[in-house]
């Protein structure tokens, strides 16, 4: 979490929100004290950040890895 000044918020309002689109929280200061508190959108349906969800899980047909190996070991 980031704090920026309401002034330099408003003069950069472009690349603070290209921040907070990246992922980071950004707090408004105005004369010291926070005001607002922006943070990047939760887009429906996605509870939780690609991140966090479960991977896909690769399965292949036929023998386990493990087993080729122990026979080609004999």
């Amino acid at each position: 979490m980031t704090a920026v000044t309401f002034t330099e918020f408003r003069s950069h309002a472009s690349s603070m929100l290209t921040r907070v689109e990246h992922g980071e929280t950004l707090v408004v200061l105005r004369h010291g004290r926070p005001i607002a508190e922006i943070s990047p959108a939760v887009r429906e349906g996605q509870t939780q950040p690609s991140w966090k969800q479960p991977a896909l899980r690769l399965t292949a047909k036929g023998a386990a890895l493990s087993s080729a190996i122990l026979e080609a070991r004999t």
